[in-house]
């Protein structure tokens, strides 16, 4: 199906179009990785691009969503297998430079929009430098932590995104159903359900010793995949692509 807000399904004629309209990029950013024994490892790429697109149709102004990077800061997955991961260097070097191209087609206005754990701090750390470098401030956010509320709302058994978890596996029932196996479901669960649950050990909020994924759980998901279902993962999408739709506006000051 043909959805002009997609770059990749646009034409370049009409590209510069909407640059000169002054569009907004939204860049998806997530990774592909393993997602437990009943999700495809695209889980992270596939929700981030659908949150992306469904808030380029709610922005007040024009918006493009370019193609989704997908592949990311993964070294905390690659125990398992059936993952891919970037070093630090690497990942800052393609972003620059997918940004750099961006502005070349003549767009002025970039926001990153991420859909995996493992980028955020990384992301965080270097809007200074992006904005140095490119001569102009870049938009970052996690699409999940844009209206927390929200998505604790809208589920049961944990209060935020964690991995493969009951989010995850309730937007992919939503969205890519066939990438999910329900037959698996009651594998599927295991670690902390503490929102801090990360690639690091927590000792402190000041002090962090980071580990893999195997180290935390056996399983390669954190939540419960069983407590998922599809009318669930419609309202985390929706909540996710208003709250990114606001924040591309205010960004973009319409």
């Amino acid at each position: 199906m043909q959805d002009d807000v997609l770059w990749a399904r646009s034409t370049a004629e009409s590209l510069r179009r909407r640059a000169a309209e002054g569009a907004v990029v939204i860049l998806p950013v997530a990774s592909t990785e393993q997602h437990g024994p009943h999700l495809a490892t695209g889980v992270d790429t596939i929700l981030c691009g659908e949150v992306c697109r469904r808030a380029a149709h709610l922005t007040k102004g024009p918006t493009v969503v370019a193609p989704t990077l997908w592949v990311g800061l993964a070294e905390h997955h690659m125990e398992f297998g059936g993952s891919f991961t970037l070093t630090l260097p690497t990942y800052k070097t393609v972003i620059e430079e997918i940004c750099r191209s961006i502005m070349r087609a003549g767009f002025k206005h970039i926001v990153i929009c991420n859909g995996h754990g493992g980028n955020i701090s990384a992301l965080n750390a270097m809007s200074a430098d992006l904005a140095r470098s490119l001569g102009q401030s870049v938009g970052i956010g996690t699409y999940w932590l844009l209206d927390p509320d929200a998505i604790a709302a809208a589920l049961e058994d944990q209060t935020t995104v964690l991995h493969a978890c009951e989010a995850e596996t309730s937007m992919m029932l939503a969205l890519a159903p066939e990438l999910a196996d329900p037959a698996r479901f009651h594998e599927a669960n295991g670690g902390e359900t503490s929102p801090t649950n990360s690639a690091t050990r927590i000792l402190s909020p000041a002090f962090q010793v980071w580990r893999g994924f195997k180290a935390m759980t056996a399983t390669g998901v954190i939540g419960d995949a069983a407590k998922a279902s599809a009318e669930k993962g419609e309202r985390l999408l929706d909540a996710s692509a208003r709250a990114l739709a606001r924040c591309v506006d205010g960004f973009a000051g319409h």
